[in-house]
């Protein structure tokens, strides 16, 4: 996941926007980013298909300590004659591990036109073809302890347990569920209607418009390596179970 700080119009604070999935490299990641930066309360606009539970649970918690806002979109900016401005258009895709990391917010917004979609997790080297896959009990063993962990960190940011039935019930040869409204209120995603809550002094006036550009390929992926060197690979959303629990039955590091 890549990390920047985005200016925006005056007195408005900026924002931190989060694009690409989560790998093992991502909380520490963060932690540059964050050295020497005043990010208590700070805003971040989220476009991502998710990765790694474990690393992203651990990122969620950072964002939490923070007391973050979080929300959707594509950070892009237009130039005028008044000069650059910055805004953010609603149609990003949050999607798995992400909408986790969109949980982590204090304020939780969620605009028209955003993509929220969940489905189950899975062992990332067998994502592609589940059905026909072999299972060792140590790798059913590694998935059960991670749905643990994302139930207990699902509820400590104040989510709701249907967050966690509708994405378990989506398997990995199934096209991700999309949140409809009332499922985002239902699981509590949601926590706010007003843009103004998460990104003051925005003038959607002035958001760009322009096509999305391609996303990442970000969401199947068989080692941690792979999902790194995948990121800036341009491609289309993807709509197929991401790798989120590494391969070989090697259990994932803690969330810390």
């Amino acid at each position: 996941m890549r990390f920047n700080w985005v200016e925006c119009q005056p007195n408005c604070r900026g924002w931190v926007s989060a694009v690409g999935i989560v790998t093992a490299d991502t909380p520490k990641d963060f932690d540059e980013f964050a050295r020497g930066r005043q990010l208590d309360g700070v805003t971040i606009v989220l476009d991502s298909s998710g990765g790694s539970v474990n690393d992203a649970i651990a990122l969620g918690r950072l964002w939490r300590g923070l007391g973050a806002l979080t929300t959707v979109g594509i950070t892009m900016e237009k130039y005028t004659a008044q000069g650059d401005r910055t805004g953010v258009m609603p149609e990003a895709y949050c999607e798995s591990m992400c909408v986790f990391l969109l949980l982590s917010g204090k304020t939780r917004y969620v605009p028209e036109g955003a993509h929220v979609r969940v489905h189950q997790i899975w062992m990332g080297d067998r994502a592609d073809d589940a059905k026909a896959a072999s299972y060792a009990a140590e790798d059913l063993m590694i998935v059960e302890r991670d749905i643990g962990r994302l139930a207990k960190y699902t509820f400590d940011m104040g989510g709701a347990g249907d967050l966690l039935s509708l994405s378990l019930s989506v398997p990995p040869w199934e096209d991700l569920h999309e949140l409809s409204p009332a499922e985002l209120r239902l699981t509590r995603l949601v926590t706010t209607d007003s843009l103004a809550d998460v990104l003051p002094q925005i003038d959607r006036s002035n958001a760009p418009v322009a096509e999305l550009t391609a996303k990442p390929l970000q969401d199947r992926f068989a080692t941690r390596a792979a999902a790194a060197e995948a990121d800036p690979t341009p491609a289309k959303p993807t709509k197929t179970a991401e790798a989120i629990v590494p391969t070989g039955g090697v259990p994932v590091a803690p969330a810390r």
